[in-house]
């Protein structure tokens, strides 16, 4: 009798050990299928994002990461992604008729990511962009695997949002950047105070205002000095690329109300437009009181700029005159 027990106890020893061995860890849903976070020995130093044509990489060169390998990339952004590739979890599998009536009929086309640490591949997904959740996106590992709604713990946004192929997205937000010794006049136009507007040009570091009628006298030179220290650097909060077709064109035909023209040493000149950032609310339409919508020449897109971070430039003539 005793045999037979130490039989049973080794046979259940080794059953489960066996249950174990097959079943501790695994995701529920099968990790091949599910595993869509990364988890690098030391960090993440490459993402590339393609679709439809079109592909963007963002790489880390030394302490910073750049996009295609130009233009510096924004930290926020780079930061926030990096969040999404190292932390996110499934929410919820996807039913195949919930997936085929949001993604295959809409013709959702996916964002494939390629995440590397160096040059080892640590993961590869798809990424379906939908309206039809709150976190606005699904997932799979690959175009065979199973769909699932994925979002990142703590965080109740659009983790989707995070995968954009469009390049200035990724770049710096800024409007300006020069130093004083690169600019050599400012040009200040209120359309609705119109005499308010100046005029600054600075020849070897002696500057001159002017308005409309001449030069003027009297302003104080430190004021104008501080003035165009003002514009090395100037951001917006983010592109509104949800401005499209007619709406973009009716906002174009609008007279601005502020225009800033910059034109620096070398001969480069930049000029931002602005407007009134209108908002819907309960079908109304509302002026956004904290926000402008800027413009410049460089591109056909407008963004969005807060008045607290435009302010400095937004001077009347008499900024420049002590009381």
């Amino acid at each position: 009798m005793s045999k037979i027990l130490i039989r049973i106890g080794l046979l259940l020893l080794v059953t489960t050990l066996v249950f174990l061995i097959l079943f501790i860890g695994r995701s529920p849903f099968g990790k091949n299928n599910s595993a869509f976070s990364s988890a690098p020995h030391k960090e993440i130093t490459r993402i590339e994002l393609s679709g439809d044509g079109d592909k963007l990489i963002l790489e880390k060169k030394g302490e910073d990461w750049f996009v295609n390998g130009k233009s510096e990339a924004r930290k926020s952004g780079v930061l926030f992604i990096l969040r999404i590739l190292e932390e996110m979890k499934i929410k919820s599998p996807v039913t195949p008729q919930l997936f085929e009536s949001e993604i295959t009929s809409k013709n959702i086309i996916p964002v494939k990511v390629r995440v590397f640490e160096k040059r080892r591949l640590l993961k590869t997904f798809l990424v379906y962009k939908t309206g039809s959740n709150i976190y606005g996106n699904v997932m799979k590992i690959k175009e065979s695997s199973k769909p699932f709604i994925v979002y990142v713990p703590g965080y109740e946004g659009d983790i989707g949002s995070g995968f954009i192929l469009n390049a200035l997205f990724w770049q710096v937000y800024t409007v300006f950047n020069f130093l004083p010794s690169e600019i050599a006049s400012v040009k200040f136009e209120s359309f609705t105070d119109t005499a308010s507007s100046f005029s600054i040009i600075n020849r070897d570091h002696k500057y001159t205002l002017s308005g409309s009628a001449g030069k003027l006298a009297g302003w104080d030179s430190t004021r104008v000095a501080r003035y165009i220290s003002y514009f090395a650097r100037i951001p917006f909060e983010s592109w509104a690329f949800d401005i499209t077709g007619t709406v973009k064109r009716n906002i174009e035909a609008q007279q601005p109300l502020y225009r800033i023209t910059v034109t620096t040493t070398a001969g480069l000149k930049k000029t931002l437009n602005l407007w009134s950032k209108p908002d819907l609310e309960g079908g109304t339409t509302i002026i956004d009181s904290d926000r402008l919508l800027g413009k410049t020449e460089e591109r056909d897109e407008f963004f969005i700029i807060r008045y607290f971070d435009i302010d400095p430039l937004i001077k009347k003539r008499s900024y420049f005159f002590r009381e």
